[in-house]
């Protein structure tokens, strides 16, 4: 149990004039790094108590920041940090005259950590509302909590960060956190294992407008313009200009929307219909405009739907349950006399609000003026008549998607650049209009999305959504070791918490095997059935029982976060990712077999946790995977994988199951043997090899390195009511058939 919350003081609070800018500079002098008495130490910690009780009074009382960049997208080589000599309580200086004003005494207390649902598992960090004190962990720990201050963090970031008692970084190396500008991919080389970033490598390839059409119009070409029209057409000039003419000559009444391909906030967007007054300036991107908006009052809209990434891969994805409807503030009207009029056409915030008739709203519940919550957008529809649990769906569709066009880069720069995928999350800005038929279309997608809180309407809203992301963020306080240099005081580490179990583990080596043979194996089938997916559940390994538990974990912290994928539907997804993962097959599965029963799951994760079975930590009954030899058959005479039983038995320890018998299921008991395909049948044991064991242990290369295997030696692989021989081409692309060819 930690201490109780402190008590404030409105004394201290009232000291700010004389102790504000010493207290910035106290508690983060060169000194404390250095080894000090215990009595210093102690002196220290009071210090930084004191400093917090000022801050607890601060960050209650700012708002927004007039400074703060509105919807900046570009893509930026690297941090901005505020001086070093600043502190949390100083950035909000500018409410200072209010602070004598008492604090709330109705505050509820909240424990600074959340504690997972499983056993073996570190706490994650606590973000409190503005309704709520988060109690102070002990001074060993408490000063772990450092955040690298950017020029662009808003100051809903540093009001929530300030309640759970976080201080500047001084250092490069120290801090857990940081929400900055975006970076050139190789900058993120520098983000060490037990810090995160709000951004992902290579999310410009949705956040800049012509990189969104451009995967966008690849997913239309591979699977179709029905699964992929939620985006207007558009055309990236010059490279697309005789392409433009042709469809601008094919429509003369169309009207056309020119935008830079990477600027916001409204600026350089214009509406067009002539040919003539097409801007000569390059590059651009030329879209064609929604002339049919549904419109409410007369007026055009857009909603911007808050979209959270934890993890590429897995992917993981939220959607918050609030957001923003956003008002032209002219009525609107298809004349082409009109066109030049931007508060009719435009719908951007940053745009209207310099119109004199532009009208404020304070009251997220109610539809007036001309910004609206999401939910009193959805209240009024159904008052309307209109099923806005069908429209909530298909953003739903259209956000997954759009994320999905983005994975295989994404993905890619995260295995290049990044560390550990602990180190990135990101907050996206889908920008969404619906037409005439409630059909939502993708405008824009924001990866720095504004949080300017200038109303109580966006500070209810993005103050809740702040707060909800960070706690899904999952922050872990590290180890002292991994962040403090070898001289500091001994012992520093004896209080800091278990490390995160994403953290690389020591995996024994037939379960390290094991793990490589099935993520092979689940990934060879190019039109995989549901049966064969749903195998993957059979035996679970220590990656996997990890995964898991992080993706439950993570949904138990969701707040008003709602989890788009994986779902109970998400594998009519997996078709269109470039290339199949194992670990969305698995995720996809669990929570398709466990959304009606989260509780049977997070009660089988949990008996795993307690074993340790997710760090490595593996007992001598650990089940361990080995290839179901029932799903493969050979033409008679064919002995490619005759050494399959003995191998494994040999390599992967007494635990591994021979050919036809059945694997453990994930609990580990014998499921009831499964009827076998037609025409597959256990295969003969045989013997092998040293060298044949050697090779399997290995991790899987691109191609196969068996050039003896011929064609005729290989197994069939049965799958949807066809039958298929792997390859053993040199060329083959898939890590799977490679392995199998191998073994």
């Amino acid at each position: 149990t930690w201490p109780p919350a402190p008590r404030l003081s409105s004394i201290h609070l009232g000291q700010l004039g004389k102790e504000g800018p010493k207290e910035a500079r106290g508690p983060d002098s060169p000194t404390r790094d250095s080894s000090s008495p215990a009595d210093t130490q102690l002196d220290l910690g009071e210090a930084e108590d004191l400093e917090e009780e000022l801050v607890d009074g601060l960050e209650d009382c700012c708002s927004h920041d007039e400074n703060e960049e509105e919807e900046g997208d570009s893509e930026c080589s690297s941090f901005s940090a505020v001086s070093t000599s600043e502190s949390v309580a100083v950035i909000s200086r500018s409410c200072a005259e209010i602070l004598t004003k008492p604090l709330s005494s109705e505050k509820v207390v909240r424990p600074a950590l959340v504690y997972s649902l499983f056993p073996n598992v570190p706490p994650t960090i606590y973000f409190g509302t503005r309704d709520e004190r988060v109690e102070k962990l002990p001074w060993e720990q408490r000063k772990l909590l450092r955040w690298k201050m950017s020029t662009v963090t808003p100051n809903i970031v540093k009001q929530t960060i300030g309640r759970s008692h976080f201080k500047i970084s001084k250092r490069n190396d120290d801090w857990l956190g940081c929400w900055g500008h975006h970076m050139k991919s190789p900058s993120f080389r520098s983000i060490r294992e037990h810090q995160k970033l709000n951004h992902f490598p290579g999310s410009f390839q949705i956040g800049r407008k012509d990189r969104l059409w451009r995967n966008l119009s690849r997913m239309q070409s591979r699977f179709g313009k029905k699964e992929f029209s939620f985006f207007p057409q558009s055309f990236i000039l010059p490279q697309d200009a005789k392409l433009l003419r042709k469809a601008w000559e094919s429509s003369s009444r169309q009207k056309w929307i020119v935008k830079p391909p990477a600027s916001a906030r409204g600026i350089g967007i214009q509406v067009i219909h002539k040919w003539s007054q097409l801007p000569k300036r390059r590059p651009l991107l030329v879209q064609r405009y929604l002339h049919k908006p549904y419109l409410i009052s007369g007026s055009k809209f857009d909603l911007r739907i808050y979209v959270y990434v934890t993890s590429y891969d897995p992917l993981r994805i939220y959607l918050f349950s609030d957001g923003l409807v956003r008002f032209a503030s002219c009525k609107y009207s298809p004349s082409m006399k009109s066109l030049g009029n931007k508060f009719m056409h435009l719908t951007n915030y940053s745009v209207n609000k310099k119109n004199a008739e532009y009208q404020a709203n304070a009251d997220e519940t109610a539809c007036q003026g001309h910004k609206w919550a999401l939910k009193a957008l959805w209240n009024y529809l159904s008052q309307k008549g209109v099923n806005s649990d069908a429209i909530w769906e298909k953003i739903k569709d259209v956000v997954v998607k759009t994320i999905i066009s983005s994975e295989p880069y994404v993905t890619s720069l995260l295995k290049m650049y990044v560390r550990r995928p602990y180190s990135c999350h990101e907050l996206f800005g889908f920008d969404i209009m619906l037409d005439e038929n409630l059909k939502p279309w993708v405008l824009e997608v924001n990866i720095s999305p504004s949080l300017h809180s200038s109303s109580p309407l966006d500070i209810s809203i993005k103050g809740q959504m702040i707060r909800d992301l960070l706690n899904l963020a999952g922050f872990v306080l590290p180890n002292a070791e991994d962040i403090v240099p070898s001289s500091s005081s001994p012992g520093s580490a004896s209080t800091s918490l278990p490390s995160s179990p994403r953290e690389k583990c020591r995996v024994a080596p037939e379960h390290f095997t094991a793990q490589k043979m099935k993520k092979a194996y689940y990934l060879t089938q190019k039109i995989p059935d549901q049966d064969f997916y749903a195998s993957v559940l059979d035996v679970l390994t220590p990656d996997d029982v990890r995964i898991l538990v992080e993706m439950e974990d993570e949904f138990s912290r969701r707040g008003q976060f709602e989890r788009i994928f994986p779902s109970r539907i998400s594998s009519r997804y997996l078709r269109f990712f470039e290339q199949p993962r194992y670990f969305n097959i698995l995720t996809t599965q669990w929570e398709q077999k466990y959304h009606g029963n989260k509780l049977k799951g997070v009660d089988l994760l949990r008996s795993w946790c307690y074993k340790g079975f997710h760090t490595g930590a593996v007992s001598d009954s650990a089940p361990v995977w080995s290839l179901p030899t029932s799903l493969l058959t050979i033409p008679k005479g064919d002995m490619a994988l005759s050494a399959l039983s003995k191998s494994e038995t040999g390599k992967l320890g007494k635990h591994s199951f021979s050919e036809g018998s059945i694997p453990p299921s994930e609990d580990g008991t014998i499921p009831k043997p499964k009827k076998t395909q037609a025409g597959l049948s256990p295969l003969p044991g045989k013997p092998s090899s040293s060298k044949d064991l050697e090779d399997t242990s290995k991790e899987p290369s691109l191609s196969s390195k068996e050039p003896s295997l011929s064609t005729q030696m290989l197994p069939l692989m049965k799958y949807s009511g066809q039958t298929s021989r792997l390859s053993a081409s040199p060329t083959s692309q898939s890590t799977g058939d490679s392995l199998l060819a191998a073994v």
